[in-house]
């Protein structure tokens, strides 16, 4: 692991329209050094051929690849291989600023209490572009609700022990229960007060895909069997198909001696 260095972790399935503007805005980052790993799942678009061919141009990419493993995985594989002792996951259809990572290392280097820092975002597609209201962060709102995007900044040494990412949990939100079990047992987190991530809309995304009442119910299960004390502690209970309501409905099944 080498001090000071950013390893940008993107996993790349048939993204290839997207992946070369991905990486150039990478390679704009204000902050050195970093090194990016593009982690083709097993593309059958040309996005493993581009890949290698931005790892030919540019000493700062490695290309690793692998058998169509989802992207949890993808992430985990880059997390292994990444000599940095920071990380940055960035899908490859996203787009970060240049001056994103320089201004949240400034913080993670000097504060060891912080763990983990992101920024102000805003989604794009074709027709336009809107700012993510992303809630303000406390563990009790992370309990109803992920306000962290992917692409936030944390130490390696904090992701390999939590396991990194899970790689049974294929319903979506694979970053939310990620915060949870980084952040759950303690760890600051800050949002930094600029504009540094861009997250694409596309009509194919997983976000859109994972979104239906069947996918948010197995979801919320995986999620109550795997981290059952921290919402226990957060919410008196179990997480609740109406999230927000959680806490309240618990608190009341328990004063009657129903939960």
């Amino acid at each position: 692991m080498t001090p000071g260095l950013i390893s940008i972790i993107v996993p790349c399935y048939n993204q290839g329209i997207y992946l070369k503007e991905t990486i150039q805005s990478a390679l704009a980052s204000s902050y050195r050094p970093l090194e990016i790993l593009i982690i083709n799942d097993g593309s059958t678009d040309h996005s493993l051929h581009l890949a290698q061919e931005l790892e030919t141009q540019h000493p700062e990419v490695r290309v690793l690849n692998q058998a169509n493993a989802g992207v949890t995985k993808a992430r985990n594989t880059g997390i292994a291989a990444a000599q940095g002792e920071y990380l940055l996951p960035l899908d490859g259809d996203d787009l970060i600023s240049p001056a994103y990572i320089e201004q949240g290392l400034a913080i993670l280097s000097s504060q060891p209490e912080v763990k983990v820092v992101y920024c102000q975002a805003e989604k794009f597609s074709e027709s336009g572009r809107k700012p993510w209201k992303l809630k303000p962060f406390s563990l009790q709102q992370l309990a109803k609700d992920n306000m962290i995007f992917v692409s936030a900044l944390f130490r390696k040494a904090d992701a390999l022990a939590v396991g990194g990412f899970s790689e049974d949990m294929q319903l979506g939100r694979e970053d939310w229960e990620f915060w949870i079990k980084l952040l759950k047992n303690g760890g600051d987190v800050i949002q930094l007060p600029m504009l540094g991530f861009f997250y694409r809309l596309t009509p194919t995304s997983k976000r859109k895909k994972t979104g239906g009442t069947a996918f948010k119910k197995a979801r919320i299960a995986y999620l109550n069997a795997k981290h059952a004390d921290f919402f226990e502690r957060e919410l008196n209970g179990p997480l609740r198909i109406q999230r927000s309501w959680s806490k309240p409905y618990n608190t009341l099944l328990k004063f009657f001696g129903q939960l």
